[in-house]
This record gives structure tokens, C-alpha cells and sequence, in this order.
């Protein structure tokens, strides 16, 4: 029988990458509200919608990108033995990144050529496109797998200052619009570059081209979880995609900064601590079921918790937050802000749940979960915002988070029943 759920050492790796990605979520998010009171007073609310119309096409590209690397890549770095192993993953997973990156250009290029709609503000998406390039040359998946969360963070913060500073300078009038996604992916790319350098340099790393076989194998490995993040991106991303495209700029900036808020609240610290966990509870889970079971019920139980007495206070002091962060008290933004709150309590009650999917090695339910979410989110999300306006993508969140949780929930449950089992 396990006597510890979790081992000193194990304590103080968690802490402290949970205290290196705590850190960079809250500057990832706060410079954003540091900066949204600003950028709406001068560019107003319909330039900031089309510009988060921009991001959110610009999401998808990242997601494609990224192919779920952020999962599959980094638990390959956690388990890995040797630093030729690790040279190995690195250079067919940046490989593949870089291939999917150029893909993404070009369907972007027949886009902004096929849709009026994005050709009449070709430039903004142009300028955009600079944070694919920048994810794309971030190992953000090698740091985790390593858990060396501190190099993410203090490049972060770094570029994530001079950004702000950059967007105070240069960003003075309405027409400055195009500059805030310039300065953006600009910001991305040289984070990008550093977070290479540090790489080779603290890793050790060479790059070698690889086999054929060796980048359609990696494809074959995250084609799961690509599918099941695009499933997840389908009826997140898409929230504010199709406000943008249902309604109109100004009510897709008022959206837009709800979910900000929201992602503000979420991230701090819950997709922090998410991220931090997952490469260590894999090596226990390596050695003991039951003990990484039960490390997932416990951080499980307590984030629960911890939301459930945080989202009734957040709930009434959304008038203020919304004050604070726009500068002015927008209703249509706070009325947003309270139905994507209830929401976060079913998506903070499941976190663990979910991602424990991933650890025992089913990849297959987890995708299986989020693919019949998408199918059934995508056109939920469209019927609501066709009746409700903007406020029906924020309702049908909550359903659609709703029967996520119920679906995991039982599930998982049959799944681990055995790893309850002293042994």
C-alpha cells in the first residue's frame, strides 16, 4: 500500500513550477487588462472587436500548430532517459511545428483572397499572423516536460513588458489600430527566439533533420489529441469568431473583454497548476496508479472548492471588475462576465478529471469526450447567439461545459475503478 500520496521532492517540483507558470499566466493575462482600459479609451470598442476577431482566426493556427505537442511532446520530455532521446523528440516535433506553420500561411493567403471580409482587412491579419510564427518557435512543451517552468516565465515577463511599453509609445490615435497586432506578434516571435536559445543552450540539444517515418510517426502519436483540442478550440475559440461573425465589432469587443476577464480568473490559478502537475503526476502514475489517482482526487477536490467559494464572490463584484479593467462600467460586458463565471465552475470541477484521461493513457476517450462536445458545441453556439446575440455564446458555454463534466465524471469512475484496489 502507498503510505504518501506525493514525496517532499515531488511537493517542491510541483510548487515550484506551479509558481513559475502562476506567475506567467497572471503577467499573460494582466498585462492584457493592464493595457484593455487604454486601448479602448483610443482605439474604441469596434476597432478592439475586430482586432479580437483577428485573434481569434489567428487561434486556430496556433492550435494547428501546436498539433497538441503541449500534451503528447511534453509528456515524451518528462519520460525521457538520455539527451540523444530528447534531441530526437525536439527536432521532429519543431519539424513538424514549422511545416504546419508554413500550411497555415498559405490557407491564410487563399482566405484573405477568397472572403471579402477578411480581404477588406487584409493587413490586420497579416500583421496577426507574427504570433503563429513566435508559437511555433517557442518549446513551450520542452520546459513543462522538463519542468524547468522558470525560463517560460522570465521571458515572459521580459517581452511581455516591453510589449506594454511598446503599445503606451506607439499606439495614440484610432488609426494606430494596426499596430497593436503588429507590436503583438513581434513580441511573440522574439519570445520565440530566446525561449530556442535558452533551449539549445540549458538543454544541450541539437537539431537533426528527420526520416520521413520518423515526422508521419509523430503525426500518427498526436493525431488523438490534435483532435481533441481542435474539438475544445471548436466551441471556445469559436465563441468570439462567431459573435464576430453574427453580430458586429462592437459587441464582439464587449464579448471579447468578458472572456479576457474570464481567462484571467481561470488561468490564475487553475490552468497554472493544471500544467505544473501533469508531467509529474505522469512518472507517478509511471510507478503507482493509486497514488496518481489519488494525488488527482486531491487537487481535484481542492480546486473545486476553492472555485466554489471564489465564483459567488466574483459573481457580485463583476461591476467592479469590469470598472477597473475598461476603464468605465460597460453592462453588456458584465452581463457576459456573470453567465462565463458559472461556467467556470464546471470547467474547474473537471480540470484533473480530464487530464487524468491523458496520464493512464487513454488519449481515445479524451478525444472521444471532447469530439462529441465540439459536435454537438458548434452549432449550440450558433443557434444561441443567432437568438440571444452575444450572450448565447456565454449561455451555450455553460451547457456545453455542463455536459462535459457529467460525461468525464462517469467515465473516469469506471475507468479507474481497479486503481482503487490496495495492492
Amino acid at each position: 500500500m502507498d503510505k504518501k500520496i506525493i514525496t517532499p521532492k515531488e511537493k517542491r517540483v510541483i510548487l515550484e513550477n506551479f509558481t513559475s507558470l502562476s506567475t506567467l499566466q497572471g503577467i499573460s493575462y494582466l498585462i492584457p487588462l493592464v493595457i484593455l482600459p487604454y486601448l479602448i479609451r483610443v482605439i474604441g470598442p469596434e476597432k478592439f472587436g475586430l482586432i479580437a476577431f483577428a485573434q481569434a482566426l489567428i487561434q486556430y493556427f496556433m492550435i494547428f500548430t501546436d498539433y497538441g505537442f503541449s500534451l503528447t511532446a511534453t509528456r515524451k520530455i518528462s519520460l525521457c532517459k538520455d539527451q540523444k532521446q530528447a534531441s530526437t523528440i525536439f527536432s521532429t516535433v519543431m519539424t513538424v511545428k514549422f511545416i504546419l506553420a508554413f500550411l497555415s500561411y498559405l490557407i491564410l493567403l487563399f482566405l484573405i483572397n477568397a472572403i471579402p471580409k477578411f480581404r477588406h482587412d487584409w493587413l490586420l491579419y497579416v500583421f496577426s499572423f507574427g504570433a503563429v510564427i513566435g508559437n511555433t518557435l517557442f518549446p513551450v512543451w520542452l520546459f513543462q516536460g522538463a519542468e524547468k517552468m522558470k525560463f517560460i516565465t522570465i521571458i515572459n515577463i521580459i517581452g511581455g513588458i516591453i510589449y506594454t511599453v511598446s503599445l503606451f509609445i506607439f499606439v495614440k490615435e484610432p488609426a494606430d489600430y494596426l499596430l497593436v497586432p503588429l507590436l503583438n506578434s513581434l513580441f511573440f516571435i522574439i519570445t520565440g527566439l530566446l525561449g530556442l536559445y535558452i533551449a539549445f543552450k540549458e538543454f544541450d540539444l541539437e537539431f537533426v533533420f528527420q526520416s520521413y517515418s520518423n515526422i508521419r510517426e509523430e503525426l500518427k502519436t498526436g493525431w488523438e489529441i490534435f483532435i481533441s483540442i481542435v474539438a475544445i478550440n471548436t466551441y471556445t475559440a469559436t465563441r468570439i469568431f462567431a459573435v464576430g461573425l453574427l453580430t458586429n465589432n462592437t459587441l464582439t469587443g464587449y464579448y471579447s473583454i468578458a472572456e479576457k476577464i474570464t481567462g484571467v480568473i481561470q488561468a490564475f490559478p487553475l490552468a497554472s497548476l493544471s500544467q505544473a502537475i501533469y508531467p509529474r503526476i505522469s512518472k507517478i502514475f509511471a510507478k503507482s496508479k493509486r497514488r496518481a489517482l489519488r494525488l488527482m482526487h486531491k487537487v481535484q477536490h481542492s480546486t473545486t472548492l476553492t472555485y466554489l467559494l471564489a465564483i459567488p464572490v466574483l459573481f457580485f463584484l463583476s461591476p467592479v471588475i469590469v470598472k477597473i479593467a475598461c476603464g468605465k462600467n460597460y453592462p453588456e460586458v458584465v452581463i457576459s462576465l456573470k453567465l462565463l463565471l458559472l461556467s467556470m465552475f464546471f470547467i474547474s470541477a473537471n480540470a484533473f478529471k480530464i487530464q487524468f484521461l491523458l496520464v493512464c493513457g487513454r488519449p481515445d476517450i479524451y478525444s472521444r469526450i471532447h469530439v462529441l462536445a465540439a459536435l454537438l458545441g458548434l452549432p449550440l453556439i450558433f443557434i444561441f447567439i443567432h437568438y440571444f446575440s452575444y450572450l448565447g455564446a456565454a449561455a451555450a458555454t455553460i451547457t456545453i461545459e455542463t455536459i462535459i463534466f457529467i460525461s468525464t465524471s462517469q467515465i473516469l469512475y469506471a475507468l479507474t475503478n481497479n486503481y482503487r484496489k490496495p495492492r
